[in-house]
């Protein structure tokens, strides 16, 4: 298992959740949503570098039968913009599916409703989203999902 925090990004189309790793890589924690808008990728590459983050993972909602459909695409591209701001800091794409009905179960388990719930989601959701690949990788020893390439070499 590679050393050092990760940051998970769960996109949404208002809201971005944000979750970061401890640096052993064992634990996914939430960290914050970002508002979708001017200045929210910057705030998104501000916690990576305070982070000193290894890298960033960001979720591709596919389909129940893996297709992707426009909120993947959205998400690549989000993705990409991500990759540019935080460069040379690689990002990875890793399947998210069922990872906001995951989150959504935690915290009505949690006993968190209605808008207390809908203010977390995202970060619960960034939370599934990278502690799936902190497992993935520990338990095949390879980094998970699939890294984005944005041609720049």
């Amino acid at each position: 298992m590679r050393r050092g925090v990760r940051i998970g990004i769960d996109v949404g189309d208002a809201r971005i959740g944000v979750a970061r790793s401890d640096p052993s890589g064992l634990i996914a924690t939430p960290v914050e949503t970002v508002r979708r808008g001017p200045g929210d990728l910057d705030r998104i590459a501000t916690i990576a570098a305070e982070e000193e983050a290894l890298e960033l993972v960001v979720g591709l909602p596919r389909s129940l039968s893996g297709r992707e459909g426009p909120a993947a695409g959205r998400a690549r591209e989000l993705a990409r913009e991500i990759a540019v701001k935080v460069a040379p800091v690689p990002v990875r794409l890793c399947d998210e599916r069922l990872s906001t009905v995951t989150a959504e179960a935690v915290l009505r388990g949690q006993g968190r409703k209605g808008q207390k719930r809908r203010a977390v989601v995202d970060q619960a959701a960034a939370v599934v989203i990278l502690q799936n690949a902190l497992d993935t990788e520990r338990s095949t020893g390879a980094a998970p999902g699939e890294a984005l390439d944005l041609g720049l070499s």
